[in-house]
């Protein structure tokens, strides 16, 4: 009852009875009444004719059974009068609007008449007017709608006559930062335009051949010849639209381009926090997930529905598909969004993801985007992480819903399940046998990574995805590759910046790649409106408040409108940096050269350092990025064509080649320093080691502001026109003491604790209390703390395992040899022990020399060398 009743999760004010608070007459001539109307919180006009009542009041006069339910009283004299009052003059409207507004009370005072389906047509309403999550009531009325809006003008049938059209009468939604067209009787939602800087009302033949036709467009629609057109009696009303729509939109910030020509502005006072690894963000995301009550909106690059939250498990209740199955049953609308890989160059199996949890429960659906063939979109992914809940707190970050990716600050090499995986000199031990089909199997585990979440996939890919509880790799004999990642929670207006990203994605799949199903099996959804954005009715524990601004890499094939402002934000926060910038990214490739390479992070990084060096003052750059790129292959071998391809790009990156950050420097290199991660541990009684997988796409400058997300520093990520990215730029808006340069400084709290927390890690502070992080550019920090630790461990590495990458081969004749080399960890264990208790932390040196001699862009002959170059970069 749309009259009388709110959608309870969206409720926020009493519902009261509709009351018409005044009737007043416009327009003399034509007797146009504008009809003022309140129900609870919300209040609109409706404008109408007087022969409008007469139809009203005709229309329910001859519905069933209306004699007994039509009002009595002074309505019966409204009822006669209706019929006479056509003729009467004009001194006496003011009579005429008393009783048409004591009738119309009265006919809502009756719910028979108030509910019918003519009555509250008259009055502007459907089911979406009184929801408090949508915002103020809007506008709302029935139009006809042209069918094939995504033809191209001028090709509908063998020419542009209006009878090559098919018209549908639907009804018409204006919120403050969207629209969309319904079928009154059914309730389903066709269509949803988001408002953008491009959204735009047009009237007259010229913009939709037809007499009294009005279009509506914004970029999506632009970009792929979609547009809107609805058809008007007059060309009085479809002017009347046109003012209505763009009186409604014009306060709508979405209709102005944002800082770094961006969607969405900085939003001031938001609750935030960040996570450094899977573990914590995947215990809150649990938690959060748990607290839904209307929307649960995903989005990976790849999602295993089997992949635990909490850990170590002793049952099924936090594994992701359980819990999404749960809120499912509870009424809560689950939409996930998945990239659809090339199944030939990707083993991520996202149609087992998609099978696995629409299955579990009719309100879970998932789409996969992009239909390769149709868009001919075969390079680019959809790259973003995201969660979204309720609209009102939101994930992102670099961390998958996947197999791999849950970590803590331990970054365990093992894991057999007997209780000894640690650094200690374990027992030999068959590793545990666990089986996951019954709460019984899980009851005594002790394994954090269950099945394929145990993985190496440098030594060996992820296969058979849908056998997830059977091991990918012998957890007995090779160790674990450790994932580092970091990610962010948002609130409040960040929140639904977040969700309105989604949901314009989600609509956009819907449209172009699922037209033809029926409409309730994909459901459009509507973004809620941030006048609502700080009800919130859960937080994540431990969040502090900062500015935060949503941002976003996409373009057309991807979410139908362009973007790049996290390369905007990534170059502007290093241009503007004053003190240093710490970057931990899974690539990076940069240094534009208007040709293989085009993003301009590596240049932005060197004309700062220059800036420094002529001002003669102080200023860092901070580099961690992973040994080896993520693709399967023997680096002993030389790693394979992919690893080779990415390599080759990272250094001439860094220093190689005239394009090069070090070698632009010429040899200034006190200003920065790059280097990877490596762990030790100990599987089966024998030495190992790994490198620790560099998975985050972070920036933070001077302890005031911080950038997280999914983008790579590549051309992929950062362009907008190749992959879709999603990333946040958090700035702290308080202050606290800190040191910088010597120097009293007043540094944010959230950027400083989540810089320290980084380098507590990296430097192992925890076991040599007397690092002392607080100045993070002092040259005992950055040359006897950070590089002095990077450089001891590289060596002492290379000489108890002869770790590749390393400085010491440089081709591949030298890279044959030593891997032939005796290694002291086999020769000598208790030796490498010693030496291994002198590691600080995990920070080693990235090793710049290593194949110097050789050409790693893959032969032209291969399957690598004959792809794009814009694939690697």
């Amino acid at each position: 009852d749309p009259l009388t009743k709110c959608v309870p999760a969206c409720q926020t004010a009493p519902c009261t009875p509709m009351l018409m608070t005044g009737i007043l007459c416009q327009v003399r001539v034509c007797t146009l009444y504008t009809v003022k109307l309140t129900h609870g919180k919300f209040t609109w006009t409706v404008k109408r004719k007087y022969k409008h009542f007469q139809e009203l009041h005709r229309d329910l006069y001859k519905h069933k059974m209306m004699a007994h339910f039509l009002p009595l009283g002074r309505s019966d004299f409204a009822v006669m009068y209706l019929g006479e009052m056509h003729g009467v003059i004009s001194y006496r409207v003011e009579i005429r609007k008393k009783y048409l507004e004591e009738y119309l009370n009265d006919l809502l005072e009756n719910s028979f008449c108030k509910n019918y389906h003519g009555m509250l047509e008259f009055l502007d309403v459907s089911a979406l007017s009184f929801v408090s999550e949508l915002g103020p009531k809007g506008l709302e009325g029935s139009i006809f709608k042209r069918s094939g809006g995504h033809r191209i003008q001028g090709l509908n049938c063998i020419g542009h006559h209006q009878f090559c059209f098919r018209w549908s009468k639907r009804w018409l939604v204006v919120k403050d930062s969207f629209l969309l067209y319904m079928n009154r009787e059914s309730g389903v939602i066709s269509f949803v335009l988001i408002f953008d800087p491009e959204f735009k009302v047009q009237v007259g033949r010229a913009y939709t051949d037809t007499k009294y036709g009005v279009c509506i467009q914004n970029f999506t629609r632009q970009c792929v010849c979609v547009l809107t057109f609805i058809k008007c009696n007059s060309y009085r009303q479809a002017h009347w639209w046109r003012h209505e729509i763009n009186r409604l939109a014009e306060r709508c910030e979405f209709l102005q381009v944002q800082r770094f020509m961006g969607f969405a502005p900085p939003r001031d006072n938001t609750l935030t926090k960040w996570y450094v690894n899977g573990s914590g963000y995947f215990s809150d995301l649990a938690d959060a997930l748990e607290q839904a009550k209307e929307e649960i909106f995903i989005t990976d690059w790849w999602l295993s529905p089997e992949v635990f939250l909490k850990r170590p498990a002793t049952d099924t209740y936090w594994r992701l598909d359980q819990i999404l199955k749960r809120k499912a049953e509870q009424g809560v609308k689950v939409c996930v969004l998945l990239y659809k890989e090339v199944e030939m160059a990707l083993g991520i199996n996202s149609n087992h993801s998609k099978r696995t949890l629409m299955d579990m429960h009719p309100n879970i659906k998932v789409m996969r985007h992009p239909n390769h063939m149709s868009s001919v979109v075969f390079l680019w992914a959809h790259h973003e992480k995201m969660v979204a809940i309720d609209q009102s707190v939101a994930f992102v970050g670099g961390l998958d819903l996947a197999f791999g990716r849950w970590d803590d600050s331990h970054y365990r090499l093992t894991d057999i399940g007997d209780g000894s995986d640690s650094d200690q000199d374990p027992k030999p031990s068959e590793p545990e046998k666990v089986k996951v089909d019954s709460l019984v199997d899980l009851k005594n585990n002790t394994q954090l990574w269950i099945g394929k979440d145990y993985s190496n996939f440098i030594r060996k890919d992820w296969v058979q995805l849908d056998r997830p509880f059977e091991d990918n790799i012998d957890r007995t004999k090779v160790p674990r590759m450790p994932w580092r990642d970091l990610s962010a929670a948002v609130h409040g207006k960040a929140a639904r910046d977040v969700a309105r990203h989604f949901i314009q994605r989600w609509n956009f799949a819907k449209i172009f790649k699922y037209k033809n199903i029926q409409g309730k099996f994909f459901p459009c959804l509507l973004p809620k409106s941030h006048t609502t954005a700080d009800n919130l009715t859960f937080t994540v524990p431990g969040s502090g408040k900062a500015s935060v601004q949503v941002l976003r890499s996409v373009d057309r094939w991807s979410s139908g409108t362009c973007e790049s402002s996290i390369h905007k934000a990534y170059i502007h926060t290093i241009e503007n940096s004053e003190h240093y910038i710490y970057i931990e990214n899974q690539f990076f490739i940069s240094c534009a050269d208007e040709k293989n390479v085009h993003n301009g992070i590596g240049d932005a990084i060197v004309k700062r350092i220059l800036r420094a060096h002529r001002e003669q003052k102080k200023y860092r750059v901070f580099v961690v990025v992973p040994l080896l790129p993520g693709f399967e292959g023997d680096i002993r071998e030389g790693g394979g064509n992919a690893i080779q391809a990415i390599l080759h790009f990272t250094y001439r990156t860094i220093c190689r080649g005239e394009y090069s950050i070090l070698m632009r420097l010429r040899e200034r290199d006190e200003y920065i320093s790059l280097c990877g991660l490596r762990k030790h541990s100990q599987l089966s009684q024998s030495l190992v080691t790994e490198l620790i997988y560099v998975h985050s796409k972070t920036l933070i400058a001077d302890d005031r502001r911080y950038i997280i997300g999914s983008a790579n520093i590549n051309d992929r990520s950062m362009l907008g026109s190749r992959d879709s990215e999603l990333a946040v730029l958090v700035e702290d808006e308080e202050r606290v003491s800190s040191v910088m340069g010597g120097e009293e400084y007043q540094a944010g709290p959230l950027t400083l604790a989540l810089r320290k927390e980084c380098f507590r890690v990296l430097l192992g502070a925890d076991s040599d209390h007397q690092i002392d992080m607080s100045d993070p550019i002092s040259d005992q920090f950055f040359f006897l703390e950070w590089n002095e630790a990077a450089k001891l461990n590289a060596k002492i590495y290379e000489k108890v395992f002869r770790c590749l990458p390393c400085n010491s081969v440089r081709s591949m004749r030298e890279l044959k040899g030593y891997s032939g080399m005796e290694r002291l960890c086999d020769t000598d264990p208790m030796q490498a022990k010693e030496e291994l208790k002198h590691i600080r932390g995990l920070l080693v040196h990235f090793p710049l020399n290593f194949l110097a001699e050789e050409n790693l862009l893959p032969p032209r002959g291969s399957k690598e060398g004959m792809a794009p170059t814009e694939l690697w970069t």
